[in-house]
């Protein structure tokens, strides 16, 4: 019995180049509906709600272009396969410490590599000053995402809108700063949008085999289609969700080869992490190995694994090596958790 052929396709330059202008429109529609009426201040006021809606009294949510973009965007695709993403979120569950550790030292890192895209993140700085508190709130997102109650209760959706939003407000802030170059591309555009949806689906995929963790073709092709569905609910074009991991692989090569290479922004970001890593507590009861600075250099040596050499010479990560006796302090961190999943 012959082996189906998984179908390619080809990513060329002018389909990315043309993504690379394009932000969310019915995202933007909102933001530009509140810079309309409320200027500037509204849309302050409706990333404060976005990030804690229940902490910050506003009537923003009240607004018909937000009541509207809920409605209409609360909905799945037409392909989404309830037994794929129950698939792909069992893998998630069943290996969620791998995939956290994989998520701090490989994905993120990753996304840095990308020069252009990582502009964005330097910019706004909320990443670089606050990045402890970016990685619990990107936590929570992944982990309710990846959770089937959260989809049958409907949560999963409005998480996944809500940080369209945020995604659609940074964009806004940022083309309005006087500091963004045109030659970068939009800010969160398409094509970046789809290489961080990648880094959290294909890239965690080639990390868990880094790991020596076996998954079957099923779950590997679960666990992207799974995350298919997120990043259409996050405004990506369907043109750049891969329907395979042929395609993932040819995707993520694509973007690689038109967005990698060294940045300050990139090293700013990398920086940060390492410190943020290094500061998580691990609940546990502490060694001369939970040390910040030796944490900080275990972090960098599995980035290093996880990256190679190039990439992380790219991303100024320091050359330390990883002593494998002291592995599981980083697989006892935190990163990339939620309390109410874990």
């Amino acid at each position: 019995m012959s082996v189906p052929i998984k179908p390619a396709r080809s990513y060329a330059d002018e389909l990315l180049q043309r993504f690379r202008t394009q932000g969310d429109p019915p995202a933007d529609h909102v933001i530009d509906s509140i810079a309309k009426t409320k200027g500037v201040g509204g849309i302050r006021q409706l990333m404060s709600w976005l990030i804690k809606p229940t902490h910050v009294e506003t009537d923003v949510a009240e607004q018909e272009a937000i009541r509207h973009f809920f409605v209409e965007q609360n909905q799945l695709p037409t392909w989404a396969d309830w037994e794929k993403m129950k698939l792909g979120m069992a893998v998630f569950q069943q290996h969620g410490r791998q995939i956290g550790l994989i998520l701090g030292c490989f994905s993120l890192p990753y996304c840095y590599l990308g020069a252009n895209g990582a502009q964005v993140l330097w910019l706004t700085e909320r990443i670089k000053k606050d990045t402890a508190r970016r990685l619990q709130e990107t936590g929570d997102w992944l982990f309710g995402v990846s959770t089937r109650n959260e989809w049958e209760t409907g949560k999963a959706i409005q998480r996944t809108l809500t940080v369209r939003l945020i995604h659609a407000c940074a964009r806004w802030f940022v083309q309005h700063s006087g500091r963004w170059q045109d030659d970068w591309g939009l800010p969160v555009n398409q094509e970046d949008m789809a290489g961080t949806n990648l880094a959290f689906s294909y890239i965690v995929l080639r990390g868990l085999r880094k790991l020596d963790t076996t998954l079957s073709e099923e779950q590997e092709e679960g666990f992207l289609h799974h995350f298919n569905v997120v990043g259409y609910l996050n405004g990506i074009a369907e043109e750049l969700l891969p329907q395979n991991l042929r395609q993932a692989y040819l995707l993520d090569r694509a973007i690689v080869r038109r967005q990698f290479r060294p940045s300050d922004a990139g090293k700013g970001l990398t920086s940060a992490l390492l410190d943020a890593i290094a500061q998580q507590p691990n609940g546990e009861k502490s060694t001369k190995t939970d040390r910040p600075e030796a944490v900080r250099n275990l972090a960098a040596g599995e980035m290093r694994f996880f990256l190679g050499d190039q990439y992380a010479d790219w991303l100024a990560i320091p050359p330390v090596p990883v002593e494998k006796r002291f592995v599981n302090v980083l697989n006892r961190l935190p990163i990339f958790s939620n309390s109410v999943y874990s």
